[in-house]
């Protein structure tokens, strides 16, 4: 029998972890961020700060995407809705009222031909 506990492959999904930051988060309002600083796990009311606050919480290391969604109650592809709308357009991007303005503009060249 070999001893392969020093040759062992390393565990990928432990790879695939972020490690959560040490140093400060900023956040949406350029004021640095605490866990303490983010949204209550019982926020039903989801204005666009909040939405940035908790971006910019995993962003920086606060909470894992996992944790995020599982606090929060969101699916993956909603956090990575609202993490594409802020950095293609900003906090505004955020704002349900004006979703179709801005994912009208960021179209996909497939669903621009299905609609015609």
């Amino acid at each position: 029998m070999t001893n392969r506990t020093s040759h062992q492959t390393p565990n990928r999904d432990a790879e695939r972890i972020p490690t959560l930051r040490q140093g400060p988060v900023i956040g949406p309002l350029g004021k640095q961020m605490s866990l303490e600083d983010l949204p209550e796990p019982t926020t039903k009311r989801w204005v666009i700060r909040r939405k940035a606050e908790v971006v910019a919480g995993v962003r920086g290391g606060l909470l894992t995407l996992d944790e995020a969604c599982k606090r929060y109650n969101l699916t993956v592809d909603e956090f990575r809705s609202w993490q594409r709308l802020l950095e293609s357009h900003g906090v505004k991007g955020l704002r349900t009222t004006k979703i179709k303005k801005y994912r009208k503009n960021n179209a996909r060249p497939d669903e621009i031909k299905r609609k015609s």
